[in-house]
């Protein structure tokens, strides 16, 4: 039997080993699955809010050991990991609340001597792939409205988070949902792409990087599968000349340095109106050195290291190539001693005079470090912020909220934001343009990803 081993980036332990399911667990839990499906579509929607809504208890009661669990599989700092469970929490009850309407027959005017109406009706099985990011967040959007939907879930969660994916089973388990509406699955890559492309499922849900997105469409080919794919984001913020100074750059650089930057919708480049650059600058580098990188057990920790060492270690190539091009770099590695070639963890960095020539401000980083450019119009800023095949979220920060809004109808990204940014809003439709995927989760219209219309023509 084949062996997954999750290596923790505190200090290179084993932390968890799991069997890899075989294809004679694979086969069963599918039956299981399409079985329990048959049953589940037939349960009243207030019935299965019950069994999501006694799930999401029986998820938060634990949350300290979820935390610290969180914390040693992906090296969040203990300090913040409380804040995903409550997430989760937050988002499946607003997805529950929502399915009321979303699931609701669509009601035509009848016309003489018929009745007219559309349902939306479950999928089947679907096979939710969840990274290890955030390995409850983004779980949680596929798994509460497929199941709300009436579908029943496979999930498959990363290799450096499986207990997430246990502890959710666990907590519907706690919950008394039927057997086989909700199952976890420790799968290879192998197995994983053999199950999207050999049948079983009616739909895939995948978040991750551009190319495992790519890896669900080859193998989906020809199966005319629906699918979700939430993959890469290199999202750009823009503070205007007449911001406050001290709110924007807090926002910017929290958006761009939480969970060590390991975040789809983190800010990975910045363009500044020439006129604050100077003040902007000077803010962000304080505001950076200020961050204490260290073992994220700690409280006092606020960066902690990356998910591996070859992670960490392509963000160093980042910066080294954008420094010999000609950035200028305001952080100086040698005053963080664990920060060192091989090591997952990475001083953080602030680079300026840099350019879309540098694939730090092109490719996206996934680590602590962000790029600042000078602009002197908001032409230019648009202009650069939609210099990206990817397009995930985008920020401005301004004063003025209509030139704000403005400037954002104009972005090429899925969610526009003003004076804020890494953030997500579950009533609010979560999708991407480009590369940064295909789809549609959370809010009302991510039920419809779910679901498929169903036309009702009575004649009398």
């Amino acid at each position: 039997m084949a062996v997954q081993r999750t290596i923790s980036p505190i200090d290179g332990s084993i932390y968890a080993e799991r069997e890899l399911a075989d294809e004679a667990t694979v086969a069963a839990a599918l039956q299981a699955a399409a079985e329990a499906q048959r049953a589940w579509r037939e349960v009243a929607l207030e019935e299965r809010a019950r069994y999501c809504l006694a799930m999401v208890d029986a998820f938060v009661a634990r949350r300290e050991t979820l935390a610290e669990e969180l914390t040693w599989q992906m090296g969040r700092p203990i300090a913040v990991a409380g804040g995903e469970i409550d997430g989760f929490a937050e988002r499946a009850r607003t997805m529950i609340a929502l399915a009321g309407e979303a699931l609701a027959p669509i009601r035509l005017a009848d016309r003489p001597g018929v009745t007219r109406y559309i349902t939306r009706e479950p999928l089947g099985v679907s096979f939710v792939v969840a990274p290890w990011n955030y390995p409850f967040l983004t779980a949680v959007n596929a798994i509460v409205p497929a199941i709300m939907a009436g579908n029943a879930v496979l999930l498959r969660h990363s290799a450096q988070t499986p207990l997430c994916a246990e502890r959710i089973q666990e907590a519907f388990e706690a919950a008394g949902l039927p057997p086989g509406v909700f199952q976890h699955l420790h799968l290879s890559h192998a197995a994983t792409e053999r199950l999207i492309r050999e049948g079983g499922i009616q739909h895939v849900a995948f978040t991750g990087s551009v190319a495992g997105g790519g890896m669900v469409e080859r193998n989906a080919a020809g199966r005319f599968l629906a699918s979700g794919l939430e993959l890469g984001g290199k999202d750009p913020a823009y503070a205007r000349a007449d911001v406050d100074l001290d709110e924007a750059v807090a926002g910017i650089m929290d958006g761009a340095f939480f969970n060590s930057g390991q975040s789809c919708c983190g800010i990975e480049r910045v363009y500044v109106h020439r006129a604050i650059l100077a003040p902007f600058v000077e803010r962000a580098v304080a505001w950076v050195r200020q961050l204490r990188l260290g073992n994220p057990t700690d409280p006092a920790t606020t960066l902690g290291p990356l998910v591996r060492p070859a992670a960490a270690d392509f963000v160093r190539r980042q910066v080294e190539d954008a420094v010999a091009a000609g950035a200028r770099a305001w952080i100086d590695p040698r005053d963080y001693p664990r920060s060192r070639p091989g090591s997952a963890y990475l001083a953080p960095q602030l680079l300026t005079e840099v350019d879309h020539r540098m694939r730090v401000m092109t490719e996206e980083s996934f680590g602590p470090v962000v790029g600042i450019m000078p602009v002197d119009t908001d032409e230019e800023a648009i202009a650069l912020m939609n210099d990206s095949d990817l397009g995930l979220t985008a920020a401005v920060f301004t004063r003025d909220i209509a030139a704000g809004e403005a400037i954002a109808r104009r972005l090429a990204a899925g969610t526009v934001f003003t004076n804020r940014c890494d953030y997500l809003d579950p009533e609010l439709a979560w999708t991407g343009v480009g590369r940064s995927g295909r789809g549609c989760s959370l809010s009302r219209l991510g039920y419809e990803t779910l679901t498929r219309p169903k036309s009702f023509h009575l004649k009398h």
